[in-house]
């Protein structure tokens, strides 16, 4: 398990390469749920999401020999823009393994960044692949179940308590659970009766079946929020989760959507799914917040297509 110690030090370490990004206080969800809101902006994050912060740090870790090897990742998102971009200014080559159904936008994304995808007709040929380089020689990165990756992510923890000290409630979404972990520790070390959520959407319920059944499942993502496409949820993740149980969240898809459309329309932010639902979990928990509350969404990652958005209105038949 990491510790706040781990957190601090990745940030120092990572600050010449990624952004503080913005905490802002939302006038229309404060009003809404009647208690204050406060939207974290990661996803104008370098990439557009959050995973160049663990990205970073887990190269940083690498000593200047293993560079020379280079770095390999398996990613259909956005890990692999953030250590496309990682790679690219640490100066070591990357290779992102991805399956052929990867959505265009994210492929060239992470072309654009600098790193060679290799694509692969099914995820089980898509690790083999990652494997293989791995036995050549090649730095295996990990995007989300790495103390490294998880303390990068965990900096952005410490960025809201600096900026809002009086939080009391975070939305995290969860895929792989990395970043839950990170902030979770990060929060606990600095205010511990901050209510840290864990968020989900069905069919990417990775924490939630584990939790059911007191150990780390594998599933099948089926969810519409991709980026939540995890088939597991890490085990320091669930030691996390497993303190405060009442503390997880499921929402269906379309409470997700609904979110999404609800930020982009008013709030005029472009969202994925995996961020729209913390607002979907708290417009459901609204009962539970005080006048006083300070509530923080954390707005992960906006890579969304257009061509995305309608897929997911007519699946939703909207």
């Amino acid at each position: 398990m990491i510790s706040l110690a781990d957190i601090q030090r990745a940030r120092i370490d990572i600050a010449p390469y990624v952004k503080r990004t913005v905490l802002e206080k939302n006038a229309t969800l404060s009003s809404q749920l009647a208690t204050n809101v406060y939207l974290k902006l990661e996803l104008f994050q370098r990439t557009g999401s959050f995973k160049p912060r663990g990205a970073f740090n887990q190269i940083l870790q690498l000593t200047s020999g293993q560079r020379k090897h280079g770095v390999v990742g398996v990613s259909g998102g956005n890990f692999a823009q953030g250590m496309g971009l990682a790679a690219h200014e640490l100066n070591t080559q990357a290779i992102v393994c991805m399956p052929a159904s990867t959505p265009r936008n994210y492929i060239e994304a992470t072309q654009g960044y600098g790193a060679r995808v290799e694509l692969s007709p099914d995820l089980a040929q898509v690790f083999e692949r990652a494997d293989q380089l791995k036995r050549e020689g090649w730095n295996l990165l990990h995007p989300f179940d790495s103390p490294s990756q998880m303390a990068g992510a965990g900096t952005i923890g410490l960025e809201i308590v600096e900026d809002l000290p009086e939080v009391t409630d975070v939305f995290v979404s969860i895929g792989g659970g990395g970043l839950y972990a990170g902030i979770a520790v990060a929060i606990e070390g600095l205010k511990p009766d901050v209510r840290v959520w864990g968020v989900e959407t069905e069919g990417s319920d990775t924490m939630g079946q584990a939790l059911r059944a007191g150990k780390v499942v594998q599933i099948v993502p089926r969810s519409l929020a991709k980026t939540l496409g995890s088939p597991y949820v890490a085990q320091d993740a669930l030691t996390l989760m497993q303190k405060h149980p009442d503390q997880y969240v499921l929402v269906s898809d379309k409470e997700a959507f609904d979110a999404g459309v609800f930020l982009l329309e008013r709030a005029k932010l472009n969202t994925e799914l995996a961020a729209s639902c913390t607002l979907a979990a708290a417009w459901r928990l609204r009962a539970t917040f005080a006048k006083g509350d300070h509530v923080v969404l954390l707005i992960c990652g906006g890579n969304n297509s257009l061509e995305n958005w309608i897929h997911c209105r007519e699946v939703l038949g909207q």
